[in-house]
């Protein structure tokens, strides 16, 4: 079996070493000991079912380390998936892990692919790979949801590679021979347009959320049936029956800042429905708030901190706002 190095041991991280040890060795880094500690021991630290059931059948292949070593240098390739948190200071995601990953890299003579799965601005790829002109440099946006991480990546919808002059990778095989599915669509950009693909592709969910969002108050203020009104507006094929369940907002790690960051992207553009989806999500959870207190309960129960079903994490999470200003 080759090797292939992940770093970053995080959603997207663990979920991509688990679906490629089937086929590969696998190099797992991250600076969390206590988290590689837990993957040692076959115990995934997120809560997703498939991960916990899959990881302890192929823990034997994935070695940790906690640092770029010997092994990391000689994978034929490098997938970077550290955290790229949106700073607001600077309206643009914080990709320092990224440049120090790619500076030791090329600084050690690494030869083989770096594939990107950290999810980074656009025109992102293309600077680094002028800054790092010795090291091959892919993006590879992924689209798993929270809680389903490697179930999407043997399901995948599609795979995008994107790539210098929109020139095919091999890694775009690798991960269609690793999938479950057959026939997955794959498409081949340049990597500014695979990062436009990524950030493009969030903000209509988080649109979406919004508009369903916007519809239950509607329909709640005005006394109609919320449920009947939504199923008769998805009954239309164009529209579909999915992603149409009214919340308090959308939140979690990645439709919050992919959508800040797709409207920094913007710059002096027309960017009116970006905007307004933004606006729209802080609007709901001023809406249920006010729906609360008009009751003037002595005690509010809250259920769940997360910011979805099946997920275990609250970053973003519309319900902690919520509580915030209710109390």
């Amino acid at each position: 079996m080759n090797r292939i190095t992940i770093i970053g041991a995080g959603y997207v991280g663990l979920s991509n070493a688990v679906f490629l040890a089937d086929y590969y060795y696998i190099n797992l880094i991250d600076i969390d000991r206590n988290k590689l500690k837990m993957i040692r021991e076959g115990i995934s630290p997120l809560s997703e079912n498939l991960l916990k059931d899959a990881l302890p059948l192929v823990v034997e292949r994935i070695k940790i380390a906690c640092k770029i070593d010997e092994q990391a240098i000689i994978s034929r390739y490098v997938l970077i998936c550290t955290p790229t948190n949106f700073n607001p200071e600077t309206s643009n995601f914080d990709t320092s892990s990224i440049d120090q990953i790619l500076s030791e890299l090329e600084g050690k003579n690494f030869t083989g692919f770096v594939i990107i799965r950290s999810t980074v601005p656009i025109g992102y790829t293309d600077s680094v790979q002028k800054k790092f002109p010795k090291l091959d440099i892919a993006f590879f946006p992924e689209f798993s949801r929270e809680g389903m991480g490697l179930h999407d990546l043997y399901y995948p919808s599609r795979i995008i590679c994107g790539s210098s002059l929109a020139q095919p990778n091999p890694f775009t095989q690798i991960l269609s021979e690793a999938a479950k599915s057959e026939n997955v669509v794959a498409l081949v950009t340049t990597t500014s347009e695979a990062e436009a693909i990524k950030l493009f592709s969030n903000t209509y969910l988080a649109m979406r959320v919004a508009f369903f969002n916007e519809l239950d108050s509607f329909a709640y203020t005005n006394g109609m049936n919320v449920r009947d009104v939504i199923s008769g507006v998805s009954l239309d094929s164009r529209i579909g029956n999915y992603y149409n369940n009214p919340s308090f907002g959308y939140g979690g790690y990645c439709l919050p800042k992919d959508t800040s960051q797709l409207l920094s992207n913007f710059g002096a553009l027309p960017k009116n429905l970006i905007q307004a989806t933004i606006e729209s999500n802080e609007t709901r959870k001023k809406f249920i708030v006010e729906i609360v207190k008009s009751r003037q309960p002595n005690t509010v129960g809250i259920y769940r901190l997360t910011m979805k079903k099946n997920s275990d994490n609250w970053r973003e999470s519309p319900v902690l706002t919520i509580i915030r200003r209710l109390q």
